[in-house]
């Protein structure tokens, strides 16, 4: 491995301590803040990153992923895996389609069980409504694609009426309804016919900072 300059080092000190912070990776304009200098400069030192082997990235905003932490090296469990954070989920109302992806999130191969990894996604929730089962605003849930067949009370992020997304607990119900259950009494019971949901995935499990 090439050795890294100071700045260098510095840089990927604060990209991990983003990525554990945050659970997604900084944007330019972050580190060049945080620096207080040039993207243009923070894009040079990227570039260089990215040809030493310390990291990856595309021209997608937080799309850094640190190559010691696929490695399973500087702290980071021997087993863990970077999943896509896709954007944000409505735990309350539906809320608008999917925003594109933020970053990566790492997760550990026991959060995700025999999972492919290319059936796994995460979301960062908004809104209360599954809060009596401990999905609260800000949490990370971990979605796993199952196709559209999940299991009465599993709880799934659904696509209702081809462009609203939503966090809730499933239950079909006779005359090809479906009933999209919050987990909190100031939330209403959501029913729709069962062509206008698409489940996208269920929740198997979530990451939450304190």
């Amino acid at each position: 491995m090439k050795t890294l300059t100071e700045k260098q080092k510095n840089i990927l000190e604060f990209i991990e301590e983003f990525l554990d912070r945050e659970g997604m990776a900084p944007t330019v304009y972050e580190i060049a803040d945080h620096f207080n200098i040039k993207t243009s400069t923070v894009f040079a030192h990227l570039r260089a990153l990215q040809r030493k082997k310390q990291l990856s990235r595309s021209s997608k905003a937080r799309s850094i992923s640190l190559m010691s932490r696929m490695r399973g090296a500087r702290g980071v469990p021997l087993g863990a895996l970077m999943i896509p954070l896709l954007g944000r989920v409505n735990a309350g109302v539906p809320a608008e389609s999917l925003e594109y992806k933020e970053g990566e999130i790492c997760v550990t191969s026991a959060q995700v069980n025999d999972y492919p990894l290319d059936q796994l996604f995460a979301l960062r929730v908004q809104g209360e409504s599954m809060r009596d089962l401990g999905i609260y605003d800000g949490d990370i849930v971990i979605v796993a694609q199952t196709g559209n067949k999940p299991r009465p009370g599993d709880i799934v992020v659904a696509l209702v009426q081809g462009n609203e997304v939503t966090v809730k607990s499933f239950f079909p119900k006779t005359g090809g309804r479906i009933e999209l259950r919050p987990a909190n009494p100031e939330y209403d019971v959501q029913i729709y016919p069962a062509e206008e949901v698409a489940i996208q995935g269920r929740v198997i499990g979530l990451q939450r900072k304190y």
